[in-house]
């Protein structure tokens, strides 16, 4: 019998290094990559981040370094 699901593909992981909030009711989190400061606030709750690892999916950041930006300016 024809079965037309195509097969799931295996999606490549990787330990990333990420961003979490401090506060106990704040689930928030961000990949280093993303961040634009080199201590990050939470946007949620605005307290201080702290850093850790997780195992994400693999993604690339084509913008370059954020955190080497000047505030305002637009990452082109």
């Amino acid at each position: 019998m024809y079965n037309r699901k195509k097969p799931i593909e295996e999606i490549p992981e990787e330990n990333t290094k990420i961003w979490t909030c401090e506060s106990e009711g704040c689930n928030s989190w961000m990949r280093d990559n993303f961040a634009f400061d080199h201590v990050p606030t939470c946007l949620v709750c605005h307290t201080p981040m702290v850093s850790g690892e997780r195992m994400l999916p693999v993604l690339v950041n084509t913008t370059g370094e954020m955190k080497s930006l000047k505030k305002g300016a637009p990452a082109v």
